[in-house]
């Protein structure tokens, strides 16, 4: 029997640490991307734009690469019955649509440290920094709406938990890069039917020329580059230690959030990043 290092004592190899190495840097890297979604947001809100505008000039942009990475990953597979249509399409509206939109809504009111540790935080452990945002107003409007904002966060991270649960049948049968192709590419096509729906079509010349960089680099930067090294992370360190590494996402959005938007960093927003940290790091460990 193969004994572990664990029970030999003998340290792993350097080339054991050295072949870690690239999904590390891989899924680093894709946090970070992510999380400066929340910051573009924020810096498009300051030039008048509303949410679904702001959206969906996200997911035009996004719209061609996730349609080209589904059909590079759909390459000499199956055609999609129909039950696989419905759970792409159910899974794109919940996790990518749905959850998208909630955050970017919730934005408007709360500040983007704020919005981070949602995301990343229990329930349970949010109070700490909630209640003095909820004092302050963190998000500029006052305690009410930094509720609303609060509550709107919370109900993304929900729906996008529903899409995390609800996938991992059809990860096996389509393949995780072509999932995400797909159920991006619905959630995109919602998205531009939504702000079709509910805006004139006028409003989406009239935004200032900055929001239109700022979503096309949300759409690249922040959308689609970190989905890609997200999923090549998965794929050398495997989901569990991907997850782990995904901690220093919030972390880079307060960074970013101090640095870029002048938020300021109190100590409440000091104590909750300390127990998202303390959280995720003792559910992981349990988890394995």
């Amino acid at each position: 029997m193969t004994k572990t290092a664990a029970q030999t004592g003998i340290p792993p190899s350097p080339s054991g640490a050295k072949s870690i190495a690239p999904g590390l840097i891989l899924a680093s890297l894709g946090a970070i991307a992510f999380s400066g979604k929340a910051i573009i947001v924020k810096l498009a809100y300051r030039y008048g734009v509303d949410a679904i505008t702001l959206i969906m000039l996200r997911m035009l942009f996004a719209l061609p690469l996730f349609a080209v990475m589904a059909w590079w990953a759909g390459r000499g597979k199956p055609a999609l019955t129909f039950r696989d249509w419905l759970g792409v399409i159910g899974l794109g509206f919940s996790g990518y649509y749905l959850a998208s939109f909630l955050d970017f809504a919730a934005l408007a009111y709360i500040s983007a440290s704020f919005e981070r540790l949602i995301l990343y935080l229990n329930p349970t452990l949010v109070l700490l920094v909630f209640g003095h945002e909820l004092w302050t107003g963190g998000g500029g409007k006052g305690g009410g709406a930094a509720a609303w904002g609060a509550f709107l966060v919370f109900l993304s991270a929900v729906s996008y938990a529903g899409y995390l649960v609800y996938s991992g049948e059809f990860v096996k049968r389509l393949g995780s890069l072509r999932l995400v192709g797909l159920a991006t590419t619905v959630a995109c096509v919602l998205c531009i039917l939504q702000f079709v729906l509910t805006r004139p079509m006028s409003v989406a010349f009239e935004v200032a020329p900055e929001v239109i960089w700022l979503s096309v680099l949300n759409a690249t930067l922040c959308t689609a580059v970190p989905v890609l090294m997200v999923m090549m992370a998965i794929e050398r360190i495997g989901p569990a230690v991907a997850a782990q590494t995904g901690m220093i996402g919030p972390l880079s959005t307060i960074l970013m959030g101090v640095v870029i938007l002048g938020e300021p960093f109190t100590p409440w927003i000091a104590a909750g990043t300390v127990l998202v940290i303390a959280g995720i790091f003792v559910f992981t460990r349990k988890g394995r």
